[in-house]
């Protein structure tokens, strides 16, 4: 059974979209993040940010007051460049809107424009709508993303590189794992964003502002002239998705793939690069396949007893159903706090298969998750830390994985994609559920005995 749900009241199970537009910015050699917003909008951001990855974030702001709010905060929003070009010297400047600033329709573009005639500014700046009340941190994370591309893109001659665009939900030892993919192919590319060193960055003697690493700049520019675009996601909306801007405005083919977790999505991955370096798939990746594959079969005799609800980003729900569906679980709610008809539509022929029903929410919230596990008899769940409501209220064991992970260590260290990836994965969920089934079974069987013994005794 399917439902399309609108409740977005208690829990939502995501985050703003500015917080998205942070992440993405975050990828990006020598960029800095400056809301155009109150103080505690880039509070509010760096807590969240900061704990998940547990690396020390930096979120500039225009510290937006009532003056601002009724006359304008075009001179508190210049005053923020000066500060951040002062104090962090950014090779890029990303400003984002919050709610107030959108509320009182203030034209950042055009403020930046008019900053960088009246001053010599010597970095980039770019700028993305993204109110909170907007839509996701999903969707503040792709239209980001977008007006990097937009502003920075510039026709250039066609070259062998190709463009590889990750979703918001992937950690630094993901895109690590990716990155070491690519190199195996011996294939020149260009990963936007790129985290696996910014966000997950070495101790060294001496503390750096803006963390070293990310895609850089140049690269950026010339991602017009790449001979194809990956992207990551799945089913991302074409008004969201980067690869359709540079599709639609170079002319770069694009192929839109989901979330290598699972070992289909992971083949789809590598035929793709098949594709497009017309080279085999490197031994050890066929090995990896093949570890994968013995660690299916050795975990099918538990998996099939695992009925999770899965919710997070849209692009890694996606990814997990399948997951799950090919180890022989019945995912019986699936749910995001996005969503679109693609989305619905694709995640519906995922599960069409199960034995069971499936309930599909879409901008829902964890209340509605919560009580749709309760009737459909969920025992595993499966995403970020907001589902420790489904712990804590139904006693329904919890595997983190996405953004955010705020009450467990060491989120930047999690690998699920890949053949290895998904191994790992799929040790964990197993192993959860054997763990609340070894914890349980006893009082359960103690339970069923005596409920027995009464209506057999009611029943003289």
């Amino acid at each position: 059974m399917l439902e399309h749900s609108r409740d977005l009241s208690q829990n939502p199970c995501h985050m703003c979209m500015p917080m998205g537009g942070i992440l993405a910015l975050k990828g990006v050699e020598g960029s800095m993040s400056l809301l155009h917003g109150s103080q505690g909008c880039s509070t509010y951001m760096r807590r969240h940010i900061a704990e998940h990855f547990n690396e020390p974030v930096d979120v500039a702001s225009s510290s937006l007051n009532e003056k601002g709010t009724v006359y304008g905060g075009q001179e508190n929003l210049k005053k923020a460049m000066d500060n951040v070009r002062r104090v962090y010297k950014p090779a890029l400047i990303g400003i984002l809107t919050t709610c107030l600033a959108e509320t009182i329709g203030e034209d950042i573009r055009r403020i930046a424009l008019e900053y960088q005639l009246e001053t010599e500014c010597e970095c980039r700046i770019v700028t993305a709508s993204t109110p909170g009340y907007g839509g996701t941190h999903t969707e503040g994370y792709w239209s980001t993303l977008r007006e990097l591309l937009s502003q920075m893109t510039v026709p250039c001659a066609p070259h062998a590189k190709i463009n590889i665009i990750v979703p918001a939900a992937l950690s630094p030892a993901d895109l690590r794992e990716i990155k070491r993919w690519l190199e195996l192919f011996d294939v020149s590319y260009t990963l936007l964003p790129d985290i696996s060193e910014t966000m997950d960055r070495p101790y060294g003697p001496a503390y750096g502002k803006i963390s070293e690493g990310g895609t850089a700049l140049a690269d950026i520019e010339q991602m017009s002239g790449a001979a194809m675009t990956l992207e990551l996601g799945g089913p991302v909306d074409e008004k969201l998705s980067p690869g359709t801007l540079l599709e639609a405005n170079h002319k770069v083919p694009l192929v839109k793939l989901p979330v290598p977790i699972g070992l289909a999505n992971t083949d789809l991955f590598f035929q793709a690069m098949i594709s497009v370096t017309g080279k085999a798939v490197p031994a050890i990746l066929q090995r990896e396949r093949g570890l994968l594959m013995d660690a299916m079969i050795d975990a099918h005799k538990f998996s099939f007893q695992i009925r999770p609800a899965i919710f997070g980003d849209p692009e890694m729900v996606y990814a997990l159903t399948g997951f799950c569906a090919e180890n022989g679980m019945f995912p019986r709610v699936v749910a995001t706090g996005g969503g679109s008809v693609s989305w619905r539509e694709k995640v519906r022929l995922l599960v069409s298969g199960s034995l069971d029903p499936a309930w599909v929410m879409e901008e829902t919230d964890m209340a509605k998750v919560l009580e749709q596990s309760k009737i459909s008899e969920v025992n595993l769940a499966i995403g970020p830390s907001v589902g420790r409501y489904l712990e804590e209220n139904a006693d329904i064991p919890l595997v983190r994985i996405g953004f955010p992970i705020q009450d467990r260590l060491g989120a930047q260290r999690i690998l699920s994609v890949g053949y290895t990836g998904t191994a790992l994965l799929l040790d964990k969920a197993v192993n959860t559920i054997l763990e609340q089934k070894h914890k349980t079974y006893r009082q359960d069987l103690f339970e069923a005995y005596y409920e027995r013994e009464e209506a057999a005794y009611h029943a003289l």
